[in-house]
């Protein structure tokens, strides 16, 4: 459980150029600001630490404030075959958000240790680094 309001949460996984500030598998680098999610179909764009590569990211599931799902590839690639989604929902006293990366359909084998190393303990301290940051933006 997070103690903040769900849309507050949601605006900063939506927006990519927030996502390298809470993300714990210290994978992005960067993105440009003007990308915010807003449907299914929008693609945004994210830069990596490791390589330097950009990856497209197409969402596949959208619910405003609720639901975001995407499908990363290299740029005008097709996905390989992996999903981050992230669903919130309301809760006494704020809001419960489960953050997950499935990769079952992964179909590239030089993505896979990588994929392994994506473990439940990162997408928790994900989960743990974005709460910090909401309640350091709800303080300003």
């Amino acid at each position: 459980m997070v103690a903040a309001p769900r849309a507050a949460i949601f605006d900063l996984i939506a927006d990519p150029a927030r996502q390298p500030e809470w993300d714990a598998n210290d994978n992005l680098a960067s993105a440009d600001p003007g990308q915010r999610v807003r449907a299914i179909g929008d693609v945004f764009t994210m830069r990596l630490t490791r390589s330097g590569a950009v990856r497209e990211n197409r969402v596949v599931e959208f619910d405003e404030g609720r639901l975001i799902a995407w499908n990363p590839a290299e740029v005008g690639g097709t996905p390989p075959g992996h999903l981050w989604r992230w669903q919130l929902s309301d809760v006494d006293g704020g809001t419960r958000v489960v953050h997950t990366y499935d990769w079952t359909a992964l179909t590239d084998p030089h993505r896979v240790v990588r994929a392994r190393s994506t473990t439940a303990d990162k997408l928790a301290a994900s989960i743990d680094r974005l709460a910090a940051l909401v309640e350091t933006d709800a303080r300003r």
